[in-house]
């Protein structure tokens, strides 16, 4: 029954056909956006004066006058009207690296015995969800269910399908953050106010500073079928078993390959719902690993990007099953071949240019450079534990340090020319002008090939934070994970740097040191101090593991213990410093991910229990009689020494699956014991390290010998389908 099954979801994979896409007529820019409530939409159906006070909002920050609700309900009501929506629902982004809606409809009684479409302002400012039903880390009580969504007014609202789509925030009955969201725009105010305030030292001018975000999404497609017949990926979203295929990503012709037909209608598919939706979507291709692909927009303001790139794994995932695929974020949904992160590309602006920009017109842009070059630095330095606790998950773990992802050890690679330019900044005159290397060209010496222009700075793929010209990319952080988590810890620890710098320039200045040379000084002092993050060689190696660990960098391994660096004392400091999280709230959040990883690895030890158990131990039994079978008659129809010569074979056999066999029913018994004993303890935190130090190592261990059966058994009794067929049927 296994093998006519296994072999019919094949089969029925290979029958699969592309999906005829309907591609619009007019040009991206015209479509652009057309389902969302932006400046064109909001100047055609608000009042002039309402108009002008959201724009102050969006802009300048503003507090919203929540006089103008109304008008703002019923410009939103009239447009989605226009569009057949019927329904309205506040989209948030809980703890859960998800997001949350629940609908609800225009309709209230018109007291005459009917209905009528009715949206107010008080509906659109605030919902009430129940808090107690989302992770709150123990701020809130089973019993004490209040919470509220307040709209985000930031993040234009949107249609997706009947529904008027609200970007709110999410905070629980006595104040505390719930979501991703509060903090992350609270880091972008402390950034903002402490960038704008260094800015002012070489443009005076400068009112807002502006954090910008462009994440890179890679991920899987698999059939639907083949999908549907592993439990494992429909449980965890990876495979808890299988051995390598023959053929993977060794041959290097993936990367940048011809993208297939089917898959290319996936994303023509999703590129035009994410433009319609204001997503602008920009680059697509083959990634490394076979049915691996990745996607990437412009960069956008970080707070819209985050939106965005949430909104776009929900599309992702709803348009993949209408092409008879299922998308995978898992960071390592395949053992053997690489995994999956979402590189955040992280950089700063004002109404003047890039500040991480080079080189600069003047002296003194250079030293802009430099300054907020060094002070970066100095936050990643200084909370080198937190950013690997920002990007540390139970999936994310499988990921980082493999040989397709920079290693959990954050490091900070800038290149060459940057990398001379601080040590020459360390040794300078305080009085020396400073001047920064721009782009130089390259000659190939044919004549119908222009000359290139090579960048300052070449790229480091084994680097987690990793300067690229004119911002820095953030490469550890995972597929599926909210981005908003690295990004406020980012954020956060830049400001503190910031503020720190502008203290202890200004002392300087009021001791009567010129600007210039104060600041010169304080940066040849946060140079020298920040040298053990600057690493620019393999972080691969097991060297560089080593070094890191004498430069007194963050290098612990376990994702339970990693997490503790959210309370960390200089860490809580830090975010109460800048406003941003509180002890109770960063207290909560510890609680949430140890409880979330405790329970991923609880389900992978269950479902990988149920599979050895339920699949492959009674397939593996059945092959075996099945080749004792064949002995015994081998025995009867052959002389004993002919018998004995032709069986050794299957008898050898028949041992290998045996030893295999009592290995796994004998671990997967202990491995359920081992949980049992592990779910007594109270502590989520140590829970939490009783799981990765206890349950986890089972899971590898009896992996290795479901493999090796997998390699002996009769094909046609396997009953999963195996990589081979997962990872090149499309």
């Amino acid at each position: 029954m296994a093998s006519r099954l296994r072999f019919k979801v094949v089969d029925d994979a290979f029958k699969k056909r592309p999906v005829e896409v309907t591609v619009p007529k007019e040009r991206p820019s015209d479509y652009f956006a057309k389902y969302v409530f932006d400046r064109k939409k909001m100047f055609k159906y608000l009042p002039a004066d309402v108009y002008k006070k959201m724009c102050d909002v969006i802009d300048n920050g503003a507090h919203f006058d929540l006089t103008i609700a109304d008008a703002v309900a019923d410009g939103m009501k009239r447009w989605a009207m226009e569009l057949g929506v019927t329904h309205y629902t506040h989209w948030f982004q809980p703890l859960t690296e998800g997001t949350a809606e629940k609908h609800d409809g225009f309709v209230e009684h018109d007291q005459k015995g009917g209905m009528v479409e009715q949206f107010e302002g008080k509906l659109l400012v605030q919902q009430e969800p129940d808090a107690s039903s989302f992770p709150n880390g123990g701020i809130r009580s089973t019993f004490e269910a209040r919470g509220y969504t307040a709209w985000d007014p930031t993040s234009p609202v949107f249609v997706i399908g009947d529904t008027l789509m609200i970007p709110t925030v999410f905070i629980s009955y006595t104040g505390e953050a719930l979501d991703y969201k509060v903090p992350l725009k609270k880091s972008l105010n402390a950034v903002d106010k402490a960038a704008t305030a260094v800015c002012q030292y070489f443009y005076p001018d400068v009112k807002k500073v502006v954090s910008n975000l462009g994440w890179e999404q890679e991920y899987f497609l698999v059939d639907e079928s083949l999908y549907s017949a592993r439990p494992d990926l429909v449980m965890t979203g990876r495979t808890l078993m299988g051995h390598d295929s023959a053929k993977n990503q060794q041959m290097d012709d993936h990367y940048f390959g011809s993208i297939p037909e089917r898959v290319e209608n996936f994303m023509r598919d999703i590129e035009i719902q994410a433009l319609e939706l204001g997503i602008p979507c920009k680059t697509r291709h083959n990634e490394v690993a076979p049915n691996q692909f990745e996607l990437a927009p412009i960069f956008e303001e970080m707070n819209l990007a985050i939106d965005h790139n949430m909104l776009m794994m929900s599309i992702m995932k709803r348009v993949a099953r209408k092409h008879g695929f299922r998308c995978l974020l898992h960071e390592k949904p395949f053992k053997g071949v690489n995994g999956s992160g979402k590189h955040n590309n992280w950089s700063l602006s004002t109404d003047t240019g890039i500040l991480l920009h080079a080189p600069g017109k003047t002296p003194l842009d250079n030293l802009r450079f430099v300054t907020f070059i060094v002070e970066t630095l100095k936050a990643v330095y200084d909370h080198n534990g937190l950013l690997t606790a920002a990007i540390i998950s139970a999936t994310n773990a499988h990921r980082l340090g493999a040989n397709e992802a920079p290693p959990a050890i954050i490091s900070s690679f800038l290149g060459r020319t940057v990398s001379d330019l601080l040590d020459h900044v360390e040794q300078m005159d305080e009085s020396e002008s400073l001047t920064v290397e721009g782009k130089s060209t390259l000659n190939l010496d044919i004549p119908s090939i222009p000359h290139l222009l090579i960048d300052n700075t070449d790229r480091n793929r084994t680097s987690p934070f990793a300067f690229t010209g004119n911002r820095f990319e953030f490469r550890a952080v995972g597929s599926q994970a909210n981005s908003a988590s690295a990004m406020l810890a980012l954020n956060s620890a830049v400001a503190e740097a910031l503020i720190n710098f502008k203290e202890r320039v200004d002392r300087l200045i009021a001791e009567g040191v010129n600007k210039e040379s104060a600041i010169i000084k304080i940066l040849k002092e946060d140079i020298k101090y920040t040298k053990p993050i600057r690493f620019d060689g393999n972080g691969y190696s097991d060297e560089w593991k080593a070094e890191a660990q004498r430069r007194g960098l963050d290098c612990e391994t376990s994702c339970p213990l990693i997490i503790d660096n959210y309370l960390d004392e200089a860490t809580v400091r830090m975010f109460e410093k800048v406003n941003v999280m509180t002890r109770n709230e960063l207290a909560a959040r510890n609680e949430i991910k140890w409880e979330t990883y405790t329970k991923k690895i609880q389900i992978e030890a269950r479902i990988f229990g149920d599979l050895c158990m339920n699949h492959i131990i009674p397939v593996v039994t059945k092959y075996q009689s099945v080749l004792i079978d064949n002995v015994h008659k081998l025995n009867e129809i052959f002389p004993a020494d002919k018998a004995a010569k032709i069986s050794a074979n299957n008898l050898s056999i028949i041992e290998q699956i045996s030893e295999h066999e009592s290995f796994i029913v004998e671990n997967v018994n202990k491995l359920i014991d081992t949980r049992r004993q592990v779910n007594r303890i109270e502590s989520e935190r140590e829970k939490a390290i009783a799981y990765h130090d206890r349950v986890a190592p089972f899971l590898e261990s009896i992996r290795y010998h479901v493999d090796k059966l997998e390699q002996i058994v009769d094909d046609e009794l396997w009953p999963l389908p195996k990589y081979r067929e997962l990872l090149f049927i499309i």
